[in-house]
């Protein structure tokens, strides 16, 4: 299926697979490589990310990694300013999502820095979250955290709904692979990834270096690059729109393997 997400006004089409690049904006995410403090480290990602082919930047200022330390809110707002001042200032015109859970974090992300879409990990936990995208009329990424296929059509079903009664226009389903899954859960949910399209909304899937690679290759976030390649491969192939990475070069080729397969 084809389908286009409203950027300010910019129709961005999704009719080719295209790539998010990761910047994190913390001293404590998963990957430890990908831990960007200083303005310095965020400009070089930002910059990096766009010359290896990214179509976004995805910023996340709060790790969601299982036992990262609580962040309070000032503290991941605060976090969150410096590094959208200097992704604005070095790519201007790249449309940035921003990860996060908090509504008064998106407000701010939105209405400060002018950013484009949000990244919600937490299903809606918060249904002030909803309301808040809604006003602020972004596209808002969607993430599961239902352990197996069935769970997850239903949940997302609902949720969807709830958005399009307050107003939402633009909704992308993210399986949420490594949330709520156990090893196994995650594969058999790879495995039927494709019955997802039946909800009609653009699918990200963020699977970059997760345990549910390097766990069952019996190795570390470090190791699991060439893991990474395959399910994101596969990941197209099962219908993904967006793949959300740390290693965009990489992703960009699977994209062009996969269109060229499929051209």
């Amino acid at each position: 299926m084809e389908y286009t997400l409203n950027i300010k006004g910019r129709l961005l089409d999704l009719k080719e697979p295209t790539v998010m690049g990761i910047l994190n904006a913390t001293p404590d995410s998963f990957f430890a490589d990908s831990r960007k403090q200083t303005e310095q480290e965020i400009a070089d990602r930002a910059n990096e990310i766009v010359a290896q082919g990214g179509t976004f930047i995805d910023v996340g200022a709060y790790s969601t990694r299982p036992g990262a330390t609580e962040v309070s809110e000032q503290e991941e707002m605060a976090r969150m300013r410096m590094a959208l001042a200097v992704v604005r200032r070095e790519q201007p015109d790249v449309p940035v999502s921003i990860d996060t859970f908090r509504p008064d974090v998106a407000r701010m992300a939105v209405e400060e820095y002018g950013a484009d879409i949000i990244n919600d990990v937490s299903e809606g936990e918060d249904e002030a979250m909803f309301r808040m995208v809604a006003r602020l009329r972004v596209p808002y990424i969607l993430m599961s955290v239902q352990k197996d296929l069935h769970d997850t059509l239903m949940a997302f079903a609902k949720k969807v709904q709830m958005l399009r009664d307050m107003g939402q226009k633009d909704i992308i389903l993210d399986p949420g692979f490594g949330f709520g899954k156990t090893v196994e859960d995650n594969y058999r949910l790879m495995n039927e990834m494709e019955k997802l399209q039946v909800l009609g909304l653009p699918l990200l899937v963020g699977i970059s270096r997760k345990s549910m690679i390097f766990k069952l290759l019996q190795s570390d976030q470090s190791k699991a690059l060439n893991g990474t390649t395959v399910l994101n491969t596969i990941s197209l192939m099962k219908g993904a729109d967006i793949l959300r990475v740390h290693d965009v070069k990489e992703a960009v080729e699977c994209v062009k393997i996969f269109k060229a397969l499929n051209s």
